[in-house]
């Protein structure tokens, strides 16, 4: 195999693999003037009936006071390198405990200026929230509020526990706060999906309840209104209907916990750029051997030390086999920096082990 011939074009289309989010919301340029209104309806005093009291409308009044509407201030460079507003991204956010922590999407709250964007409460009422962590690698952003008198954070639910057909309720905000609160229904369409195995760090929900633009960081829900995903990102192709997808809670609250800690994700490190053989292929690339070809290495990462080179095949860590870049991450983010892993890898045809002790990366 001519592994160096091909090895630029395979590193061009790993950087250039990302996995697609969207449902931020944006208003750019200067304030719109002509707006569509919307007003709700007058509340009925009448009793509602056990018929119409489904466990959608008990879900969205439980958990939809959870769910909030976050406003970020778009800045850019013009042509005289001078920072000037552009208008203003609107996306969702979800209140997960007492203390004020609301979890939302990254790309909902980059570029905020100051790290501050405007958090808009379920009251009415707008306050002011500080982003104090974020991570790009997984769309996951943590932003603060001093909590309110009526603070009510959500149910954390269990995503783990999961079936496939069972009832999904999505809350957030889509194409702005004009809608907040928005609530659409459908099932858990599939678990475990994959859309990008090069950019995404876990497998994700899918669902067919509505998820549109400014629902990113929203609430996905169970039946019993628990809070079991983060509404992350949605097919819109044109014909594509009813495929949305969320970030499982229990993977999320990982990283969440990370940045609430210590302001940012801190995670094991391994030091290697890898394919899997059908992303090889479309480089017309072939490798013997199962597993993940390493195309490049960190020359000072763990990988590297522990003597793993540039051609080179994972096929396993610590006994299980590995054959997509999305069960390697998973097996490494299952440790902790410093500790050591058994990786079993191919070399020149020849099957080998080595001990590697993990290295430390942060989202900063």
């Amino acid at each position: 195999m001519n592994f160096s011939k091909y090895k630029k074009s395979i590193i061009a289309c790993v950087l250039a693999l990302g996995i697609g989010v969207g449902g931020g919301y944006y208003f750019f340029g200067s304030p719109v003037t002509h707006q569509t209104t919307v007003r709700e309806q007058t509340k009925q005093n009448k009793p509602i009936t056990d018929t119409r009291n489904t466990y959608v409308v008990q879900a969205a009044k439980e958990s939809g006071p959870a769910v909030v509407g976050i406003t970020t201030q778009v800045f850019q460079k013009d042509i005289f390198n001078r920072t000037i507003y552009a208008g203003e991204g609107v996306g969702s956010g979800v209140l997960i405990d007492n203390d004020g922590h609301i979890v939302t999407n990254n790309h909902v709250v980059a570029g905020a200026k100051n790290g501050e964007v405007t958090v808009s409460l379920s009251n009415g009422s707008t306050v002011t929230g500080t982003v104090i962590g974020t991570d790009a690698q997984t769309d996951l952003a943590v932003v603060k509020i001093d909590p309110p008198k009526d603070i009510q954070p959500i149910k954390i639910g269990d995503s783990d526990s999961l079936q496939v057909g069972e009832p999904a309720i999505a809350i957030g905000n889509p194409l702005g706060l004009e809608f907040k609160g928005s609530v659409t229904s459908g099932v858990i369409s599939a678990l475990a999906r994959t859309i990008d195995d090069q950019g995404q760090r876990f497998p994700l929900i899918q669902t067919d309840a509505a998820i549109n633009p400014g629902n990113s960081g929203g609430a996905l829900l169970n039946a019993d209104g628990e809070l079991i995903g983060i509404n992350s990102s949605k097919i819109s192709k044109e014909g594509v209907e009813g495929m949305g997808f969320a970030i499982p809670i229990n993977s999320a609250m990982t990283v969440v916990d990370s940045i609430i800690k210590n302001g940012k994700v801190v995670r094991p490190y391994i030091g290697v750029w890898a394919v899997d053989r059908q992303t090889a292929a479309r480089n017309n690339v072939s490798y013997e051997g199962e597993g993940l070809l390493i195309v490049q290495l960190d020359a000072n990462g763990p990988a590297a030390k522990a003597g793993l080179v540039e051609g080179d095949t994972i096929a396993q860590v610590d006994g299980k086999d590995i054959s997509t870049l999305l069960e390697l991450k998973e097996q490494i983010d299952a440790k902790s920096p410093g500790d050591t892993v058994l990786v079993s890898y191919t070399h020149n045809g020849k099957m080998k082990s080595t001990q590697l002790k993990l290295g430390q990366a942060s989202s900063n």
